[in-house]
């Protein structure tokens, strides 16, 4: 089974238990993540009470591959934002599409905005 990346999004869905989440547990251990996101997701959880460590636990959790934010991805996230704009994409959100480009994998996320996007890259959304 080839790799998936997951965004922010959908990681808090399935860690919520949110309906359509079941169908990352079928692609769990072929993951990846950007640092950008899990920065987002451990954000998010801390912001709802959750304790640092347990939080940043719950980020990791879905990770099966972690992959460090770099300056390829950089400069692909800032060019994405001119043709990104309009939808209001967050710089986690580029972030999260320039590694699925770059590694040409789908990636996966909640956000209903993104199937709007054409970026040569397979966007499935999820719930």
């Amino acid at each position: 089974m080839s790799r998936i990346v997951l965004d922010a999004s959908v990681i808090l869905a399935v860690l919520g238990q949110e309906p359509g989440s079941e169908v990352i547990s079928r692609h769990l251990g072929n993951t990846v993540v950007s640092t950008v996101n899990l920065a987002e997701v451990h954000g998010k959880l801390m912001s709802r009470g959750v304790p640092g460590d347990a939080a940043w636990e719950g980020a990791i959790s879905l990770a099966g591959e972690i992959i460090d934010f770099n300056s390829e991805q950089a400069q692909l996230a800032g060019t994405l934002l001119p043709p990104t704009h309009h939808l209001g994409l967050s710089l986690g959100d580029r972030a999260c599409l320039a590694l699925a480009i770059l590694l040409k994998a789908p990636v996966y996320t909640t956000d209903r905005v993104w199937k709007k996007l054409k970026l040569g890259v397979k966007i499935h959304v999820v719930g």
